[in-house]
């Protein structure tokens, strides 16, 4: 496996995040564990979780899968990266939602709880916070931090004025600020690569994008599809998007056939190519579906190939960042 820093700090992390989404409603508890060992195996240490997941409000059902398995032993803990969210409302009461000096300091004691470790090494904004003010979020975060509850922050969702707002504020304090942006990156949706992957860079922030293969459009659907598979990939706003945009996809296949590449293996490769992006992160539903993952972190695109992909899949505007992409 190969590592990196998570941005400008100076902790290391794998070359793919192991995203947790899918423990508990996909993925049984026991499963979901030899996931995590699996990924511990071949090197994977960044697992991401949030407050959130496991879709019953309040239950936090994710992060205690994740918790119990770290309470196995064996230095689970000590050899995991682990990164959390908040910002998602765990109850109807109105102060168990966003980014409130209070909802920060409750909501960090109950993930803490939940994963059964004292602390959290990447806490991350699930979004921006409209209406709580920057003094107040990184005040709240200092103390968590001087407290040893957190150690490094992060953001998630953020447009790119969001992360220089953050940053900006933070060096008013003298805080760190964030070391990190999760945002939606792949091939088909690079929006980011407008002003949030500048921002970014400019800020030394590791970029962890989410949905590296667009909800599985990008994984060999159309494959899948011929040979009676892919069927969760053919609902709802996927079988929509799939429909828009079958004629990129069908030319994308072709491409990965030509390479001799899977699909989902040279998505996650190009990712691991773009200047800025620390990890992908991927969500394995089971073991296979991890080891095969690791492909890609052994994938070389070539100047040629990548010109055909930005071919394929146009960038933004006329490519780039902003101003340029749509401007002089």
């Amino acid at each position: 496996m190969q590592y990196t820093h998570l941005g400008r700090s100076g902790v290391s992390v794998s070359r793919l995040c192991l995203g947790t989404m899918n423990f508990g409603p996909e993925t049984n508890e026991a499963d979901s564990h030899a996931i995590m060992d699996r990924a511990h195996e071949h090197g994977i240490n960044f697992f991401d979780t949030a407050n959130v997941y496991g879709w019953q409000k309040g239950e936090g059902i994710t992060e205690k899968i994740v918790g119990r398995w770290f309470a196995q032993g064996g230095g689970r803990r000590e050899k995991t990266v682990i990164a959390t969210k908040l910002y998602g409302s765990m109850s109807d009461w109105p102060n168990d939602t966003y980014l409130s000096a209070l909802n920060i300091r409750r909501a960090c004691d109950a993930s803490l709880q939940r994963l059964q470790t004292d602390y959290i090494d990447l806490y991350q904004f699930h979004h921006v916070d409209r209406d709580t003010p920057w003094d107040e979020i990184w005040q709240a975060m200092d103390t968590l931090v001087t407290q040893g509850k957190i150690i490094y922050a992060g953001s998630s969702n953020f447009a790119g004025w969001h992360i220089a707002a953050a940053q900006e504020a933070a060096h008013r304090r003298h805080f760190t600020g964030l070391v990190s942006e999760q945002s939606i990156y792949n091939l088909l949706t690079r929006w980011i690569e407008l002003e949030v992957l500048p921002a970014a860079r400019e800020y030394g922030l590791g970029v962890i994008p989410w949905s590296p293969l667009n909800g599985g459009l990008l994984g060999g659907v159309l494959r899948k599809q011929a040979s009676g598979g892919g069927s969760r990939s053919l609902s709802g706003r996927s079988a929509e998007a799939l429909e828009k945009h079958r004629d990129k996809i069908e030319a994308w296949e072709k491409l990965c056939a030509e390479l001799g590449e899977d699909p989902a293996h040279v998505g996650l490769a190009w990712l691991l190519h773009q200047d800025g992006v620390t990890a992908p992160i991927i969500g394995p539903r089971t073991v296979d579906q991890l080891d095969g993952s690791l492909r890609a972190t052994e994938i070389t695109l070539d100047d040629k190939t990548l010109t055909r992909l930005d071919e394929l899949f146009p960038p933004p505007g006329n490519g780039g960042p902003a101003p340029e992409a749509y401007a002089w």
